[in-house]
């Protein structure tokens, strides 16, 4: 049995996160962790959540429950991430990380890190948003030049980074296909008079709205032609189901960096 601490546990992926590991064989959950001062430290997991008591108090302290678990889940903020990425690894325990916003310095330090325990990295933990991955991937070996590729994506008021760790991802994964540099070529926004679309750019344009809980359009804008591969995600729930497949596989592995692709077989 894989025991499991959730990380973020009071919040909206984490409570997600407890309600699918409840419902899961092979894994249990172990602990629950939020930020000092939280004002449900102490409380019980199942009571904040939703499901009966679990005997499980929401600590504000990693060191206190991490020596109860394998793996932690973590779908919070970059600082206190890799914080407890620090901990994990000196623990020997696994982690799974779906926190997104993280600079290209915390990107290169959780590296680090990683290579010392064992880690699951993504933006994305839905099974769909990994297999669009792979699809506009071929997508992009197959059209090459002379199609424009834009990418739009679409999440709720509340979020708190732009664009999406995962319109990045696509955004990194079609530059790398094609040979282009995405710092030189990315797009965030037009304004004003921005004169001819240069050939190689790639837009990311980003919409915050409502609830609107996520939403990805990558288009291959050809003359004469368009393709768009879209995913809407209908709720928290196919994010925190592939953490929990992620939670499940990691423990397993040897020291090192992994994503999603990983644990789907998609490599």
């Amino acid at each position: 049995m894989v025991r499991a601490i959730v990380s973020g546990a009071a919040g909206r992926m984490g409570g997600r996160i407890i309600h699918l590991l409840e419902a899961a064989d092979g894994i249990a959950l172990a602990g629950a962790l939020e930020q000092p001062g939280h004002p449900r430290i102490g409380r019980d997991v199942g009571e904040i959540t939703g499901l009966p008591q679990k005997g499980i108090p929401v600590s504000s302290s990693l060191a206190e429950v991490l020596p109860r678990g394998d793996v932690l889940i973590e779908f919070t903020h970059p600082e206190p991430t890799l914080a407890h990425l620090k901990e994990v690894a000196a623990a020997g325990k696994a982690m799974v990380i779906g926190t997104t916003g993280l600079t290209p310095e915390q990107v290169e330090e959780l590296k680090d890190l990683a290579g010392k325990t064992r880690v699951v990295f993504a933006p994305n933990m839905s099974v769909g948003v990994n297999l669009m991955f792979k699809v506009v991937e071929n997508i992009a070996k197959v059209l090459q030049e002379g199609y424009d590729v834009e990418i739009v994506e679409a999440h709720h008021r509340l979020k708190k980074d732009a664009p999406s760790g995962t319109a990045l991802k696509l955004a990194q994964i079609i530059a790398q296909t094609l040979g282009r540099d995405l710092e030189k070529v990315a797009v965030y926004g037009r304004k004003g008079i921005t004169g001819e679309r240069p050939h190689d750019e790639i837009g990311i344009m980003t919409v915050r709205a409502g609830d609107i809980v996520g939403e990805h359009t990558v288009t291959f804008c050809g003359i004469g032609e368009r393709l768009e591969i879209i995913h809407r995600a209908h709720n928290r729930d196919n994010f925190a189901r592939g953490a929990v497949r992620a939670a499940q596989w990691i423990v397993a592995q040897p020291p090192g960096l992994y994503d999603m692709q990983d644990v789907l077989g998609l490599k």
